[in-house]
């Protein structure tokens, strides 16, 4: 009898057409170009070096096939540094800017090595590629693909994680910084990480000398096949390759996936004053976006912009997304300026775009997240409308909405109520479930939670444009006094906001994001647009995990319950109707009267009861009831609990307006509210009772 034999761990590749590929005895280097009339591939032998080693010229005749110019070259190995150079029109009346002696970074390039070098004969000489040997030891890492009902997301800074000194790691700055912080990740409660670019972007600009203003955002790509080179503890090419698989294989490891924010909406290489480096030199006309023939359309508001929906570009897009999702096990993506893929040939936003609608059915996509900012720089606003059921989207209106109604703006107690349960104004009329909404806050951009209730306006001086730069439409306040301040009544009210808001955030339908750092209270010292400060203003500060370990204790609170509780994260939206039987409806909302809300009162106070869900979304029974009551007016209120919830025994789960450890009871083990159900809500807070757990 033949017994069967156990089949040998598959590991799924992902063989790109284009770029340079590693074979037994030598590399094959594929690159398209439709227009050029000639094409050379430069080998250096160091990274410093100004000249090539060698230059092969590709043969018209034998190593052309229609637009794909493709050359084999024995003997070279991994870690081979190389450059294209292509001949063509100088045309840039009908969109041809050829430049025969300009260094051309492969578009598909795995890896770059170096920065730009300082020349006088006036030859640009960016980064140089590299060749990879795409081996790695996954060790059985598999992709984790977690429930996006059941996300929590922590947008992140790999740099910024571990850059300063107070984080006290071996390879601060680095993938393997984040590696030796994942303890702390962990203890956060988080189910996934959104990394702030890291694709390939410029570290000093095309005259070899430092930036002006550090490029710390990363939000200018320049090679979008391969990892940030700046992130790389390693020295020799290609070292970040490797750490960025490390990196992934040990988040996944501790339970975290991994989303990538993604900028397919413009390049490094700017409008017409900006350097030719890669796509102007190979095909401008086909990668970009051109007015009247020659001039750069600028959607993204960085000069030029992708053509996202040409045939070309397009399939370069979906080889990017495999490549990072199988070469590097990348859970999901965030995609920066969304909105431009919605922008033909021309610029102009076209109904149900292709671009949109082959992302979310590629198969080989299918259990990959796609997250879209759905905006772009030139004023489309797509929120409620990108895309199908598989898109998510960053929900701008959540944000203002939550922002103001904590603030005491007049006339948002409906829109924090629609925010609360899920957005169904903006997804529901799609068919779109709650999770399409990315919840957040606060985020990279504009000001850190603690600032948000520190400041009322931007403080960016630093940024060096006499403050000019950044939103002037914060929705934030000081609440008396502008920056820090000593006084007990000013702080008091800051740390309830700061809770109030975060634990809106995190008990809403949809799925929440957290900024790096608002657990502990990060500042930015008011600047709301840091993306030139790779320094202390905009670096994680470990000391204030012990010195706002409060704040910490609360956040970490709040995870626990929402990742326990489905009641906080529905796959359907609450429609105020009973479910599964029971008499009560899935939500219903009250004035602090008891009595049902009137939507059209001007108080900015209400109370809202959000039943267990159905044995469809709940077949565990784990679902509890909660009574939520919001006060953002500036007096005390007294919130009388409603008839419907006689009968039922509750736990005080969380009172903003608590000292800690009373602030949160992750337990569910706190105070039963008074026998005359009334119940007392500071100003400026949120007070929350669970129902203690029932048989079915």
């Amino acid at each position: 009898m033949l017994m069967k034999q156990p089949c040998p761990e598959m590991h799924f590749t992902y063989q790109m057409p284009y770029g340079a590929a590693l074979q037994d005895t030598g590399t094959q280097f594929s690159v398209f170009s439709r227009s050029a009339t000639s094409m050379r591939l430069l080998l250096y032998n160091k990274i410093n070096d100004l000249e090539p080693a060698e230059i092969i010229e590709f043969d018209a005749e034998r190593d052309r096939r229609g637009d794909v110019w493709s050359m084999y070259v024995p003997g070279l190995e991994h870690g081979q540094l190389y450059h294209y150079q292509a001949s063509g029109p100088w045309d840039p009346e009908h969109g041809h800017r050829f430049d025969a002696a300009a260094r051309l970074i492969d578009p598909y390039a795995q890896a770059l090595a170096g920065t730009y070098q300082k020349c006088d004969d006036g030859v640009v000489r960016p980064p140089k590629c590299v060749v990879i040997d795409d081996t790695f030891d996954w060790e059985g890492d598999t992709h984790l693909r977690h429930d996006i009902s059941e996300t929590i997301i922590y947008e992140m800074h790999v740099r910024g994680l571990t850059k300063s000194r107070t984080a006290k790691v071996k390879t601060s700055g680095s993938y393997l910084g984040v590696i030796e912080k994942i303890p702390y990740l962990q203890s956060l409660g988080i189910t996934a990480v959104e990394l702030m670019p890291v694709n390939e972007f410029p570290i000093r600009n095309p005259l070899g000398e430092k930036l002006d203003k550090p490029n710390y955002w990363g939000y200018d790509p320049m090679a979008f096949f391969s990892p940030h080179r700046g992130y790389a503890h390693g020295k020799k090419p290609g070292s970040q390759v490797t750490e960025f698989k490390q990196m992934v294989k040990a988040l996944h490891k501790a339970g975290i996936e991994v989303i990538l924010d993604v900028v397919f909406n413009h390049t490094c290489e700017g409008n017409e004053l900006g350097p030719t480096i890669s796509f102007k030199g190979l095909e401008n006309q086909i990668y970009y976006i051109l007015s009247e023939g020659q001039h750069y359309c600028n959607y993204s508001g960085c000069g030029n912009t992708l053509n996202g929906n040409h045939p070309v570009v397009r399939e370069m897009i979906f080889h990017c997304l495999r490549h990072w999702v199988y070469n590097y096990h990348v859970d999901g993506f965030r995609f920066d300026l969304a909105s431009i893929l919605s922008r033909d040939r021309h610029g102009n936003l076209i109904p149900n775009p292709p671009m949109v609608e082959l992302i979310a059915e590629d198969p080989l996509l299918a259990n990959t997240k796609i997250i879209a900012e759905a905006w772009d720089a030139a004023g489309a606003y797509q929120v409620g409308s990108f895309g199908n059921h598989r898109w998510a989207e960053w929900n701008g209106r959540y944000r203002d909405d939550v922002r103001g109604f904590w603030r005491g703006d007049g006339g948002t107690l409906g829109a924090l109520a629609t925010r609360l349960a899920g957005s169904s104004d903006l997804y529901e009329h799609a068919g779109r479930p709650p999770h399409c909404s990315i919840n957040f806050i606060t985020s990279h951009d504009g000001f850190t939670m603690n600032d948000l209730v520190t400041y009322k306006d931007k403080h960016n001086l630093a940024n060096g444009e006499d403050n000019r730069d950044g939103d002037n439409h914060n929705i934030s306040d000081n609440y008396g006094v502008e920056g820090p301040t000593r006084k007990k009544g000013v702080r008091t009210i800051r740390s309830r906001q700061i809770r109030n808001m975060m634990a809106t955030l995190l008990l809403s339908q949809g799925v929440p994001m957290v900024v790096s750092g608002d657990e502990i209270r990060k500042t930015q010292r008011g600047n709301n647009n840091a993306y030139c400060q790779d320094s202390d203003i905009s670096w994680f500060d470990w000391r204030l995990v012990e010195k706002n370990a409060d704040m910490l204790r609360f956040f970490q609170g709040l995870t626990k319950f929402r990742r326990e509780q489905p009641s906080v994260r529905r796959q359907h939206f609450l429609t105020g109707k009973p479910v599964d039987g029971r008499k009560i409806p899935d939500v219903s909302w009250y004035s602090p009267d008891g009595h049902p809300l009137d939507w059209g009162q001007h108080d900015l106070a209400m109370l809202a009861y959000i039943a267990a869900p159905s044995r469809v979304d709940d077949p565990e029974g784990l679902g509890r009831d909660l009574v939520m009551m919001f006060n953002s007016t500036g007096q005390d209120r007294s919130f009388k609990l409603p008839a419907m919830g006689r009968g039922i025994k509750w736990n005080l789960f969380v009172n903003t307006a608590g000292v800690s450890p009373k602030d949160i009871y992750p337990d569910l083990d706190g105070p039963m509210p008074p026998s005359s159900r009334v119940v007392d809500v500071a100003c400026h807070a949120l007070k929350i009772y669970v129902s203690q757990p029932e048989p079915f």
